[in-house]
């Protein structure tokens, strides 16, 4: 399996289908799924397709992708982290994700996964900045995306099909440039 990025607790590298069981026990934990798409657990056909979505990006970049966090003292499946362009959206703004498994909650492996790529994505491409979106009432995530040198750009309304607790309130986004990063980085 290629590693994609080593941090101090954690590999990040690319997903086999020897990963479904690992994503699968992910996406049907309730508490994980609270936050995203339409709050739901979803079977092991989605998630094979899923992750053979997700190794499309290895042969198309280098620099973009979806990465399975994996605990370097344990061996344990901890949850995914994605870098990778937004539809619609210029290259050079590439959109940070994660989804973690509950247990990993609070121990700083988003925040440690988050700047692991945003340190990467300007240290070896040309982005302008990262960004990232949640729903406004996910304060776990704003403050990981905080902890990770991004700042709150903007809230803005969201129309789901399925309705999810909170979702009343928005979305927000959060974003870092490149002249941030540098500055706070001592890159400059």
């Amino acid at each position: 399996m290629k590693v994609f990025l080593e941090t101090e607790r954690m590999l990040l590298r690319q997903f086999t289908f020897d990963d479904v069981d690992d994503v699968l026990a992910l996406d049907t934990e309730r508490e994980v799924r609270r936050f995203v798409e339409d709050g739901e657990p979803v079977n092991r056909e989605e998630i094979e397709s899923t992750i053979e979505h997700w190794m499309g990006y290895y042969s198309r970049s280098d620099s973009f992708g979806f990465w399975a966090a994996i605990e370097k003292s344990s061996g344990q499946f901890l949850g995914w982290f994605h870098f990778r362009p937004r539809e619609g959206r210029p290259a050079d703004e590439p959109e940070l994700g994660y989804r973690l498994v509950s247990a990993a909650w609070g121990k700083g492996f988003a925040t440690e996964g988050s700047r692991a790529l945003i340190d990467n994505g300007f240290a070896s491409t040309d982005i302008a900045c990262v960004v990232a979106e949640t729903m406004a009432v996910h304060w776990a995530s704003r403050r990981v995306m905080e902890k990770a040198g991004m700042r709150h750009i903007r809230s803005f309304p969201t129309e789901w099909p399925v309705r999810l607790p909170g979702d009343e309130h928005g979305e927000v986004e959060y974003a870092i440039t490149r002249a941030e990063w540098e500055t706070s980085s001592g890159a400059a």
